[in-house]
């Protein structure tokens, strides 16, 4: 089995708490439910002791376990994925969809492990403002780039450089898969957190990641992002668009937009003094 995927029960109250705790235990792709969260970790990093001396701290909490090959995510999807478009700029498809030509961008995705496809609404969100956003001779970061889905319209958009990172061996490995899928090259691919990237002067900076991750990093973004750039933010509620221009607001970023889809929200930042 090469991941574990774990669903918590829990209230309200602990779902963000509890979802930083097992971040740091090597879970990841979260996806918060109405009575709590699903996320998963690789096989190889799963601790059972230590997860269960974060999780018999807290009171009416439940957990169930499951083992899970890297390939069940993808037999399932297959059955059921349709092309998703986003406004009527772009299709996000399979290679086992008919191209449609009509859209002036096409996008081959098949994420076996990897999250996003544009179904969700925050990779939705993001792949929409892209269409519109100048990306011409710009230097892009991708965190947590998944599919490699946003480094791929980023491409298409006439970017110059592009770095994507993730933590996950998997999505690294999806994501050079559906760069080569899209004919994307020059990608330069970091396997590990934001921490390792070196460079920075960057002109965008896309983070679709969760809420604890985004304002535990944003200092991080705002240090790789070049005066005049943009940092656009997703993989939360429109709740947390507050708190999230709080701690930007701390390293000199303003809300430039934000848009809300079934309660899920994108937030672009951008330094207001230049």
């Amino acid at each position: 089995m090469d991941f574990v995927t774990i669903k918590v029960t829990c209230s309200e109250a602990f779902t963000e708490i509890l979802m930083v705790a097992l971040f740091e235990l090597g879970f990841d792709s979260f996806q918060e439910l109405g009575d709590g969260f699903e996320g998963s970790c690789e096989h190889k990093q799963f601790n059972q002791k230590a997860l269960e001396d974060v999780l018999n701290n807290y009171t009416d909490v439940a957990y169930t376990l499951k083992e899970e090959d890297k390939t069940n995510w993808n037999e399932a999807w297959e059955k059921n994925y349709d092309p998703i478009i986003v406004g009527d700029k772009c299709i996000v498809r399979a290679t086992f969809h008919k191209p449609q030509p009509q859209f002036p961008y096409e996008i081959i995705v098949t994420p076996k492990m990897s999250f996003g496809t544009g179904h969700h609404a925050t990779t939705y969100q993001v792949l929409d403002y892209q269409t519109e956003l100048n990306h011409t001779d710009k230097k892009v970061l991708d965190v947590g780039t998944g599919t490699g889905i946003l480094a791929i319209m980023a491409s298409k958009r006439g970017a110059s450089r592009i770095t994507a990172t993730d933590i996950d061996d998997w999505c690294i490995e999806n994501s050079e898969e559906n760069f080569a899928l899209n004919e994307v090259k020059g990608v330069k691919i970091i396997k590990g957190q934001i921490e390792q990237v070196e460079e920075s002067d960057y002109d965008l900076i896309f983070a679709n990641i969760n809420k604890n991750v985004l304002l535990d990093q944003i200092k991080s973004y705002a240090a790789r992002l070049k005066p005049s750039g943009k940092l656009i933010l997703s993989g939360f509620y429109d709740r947390d668009i507050a708190d999230l221009k709080e701690e930007a607001k701390k390293y000199g970023l303003v809300e430039d937009t934000h848009t809300v889809r079934d309660q899920w929200a994108m937030l672009a930042l951008i330094d207001p003094s230049v």
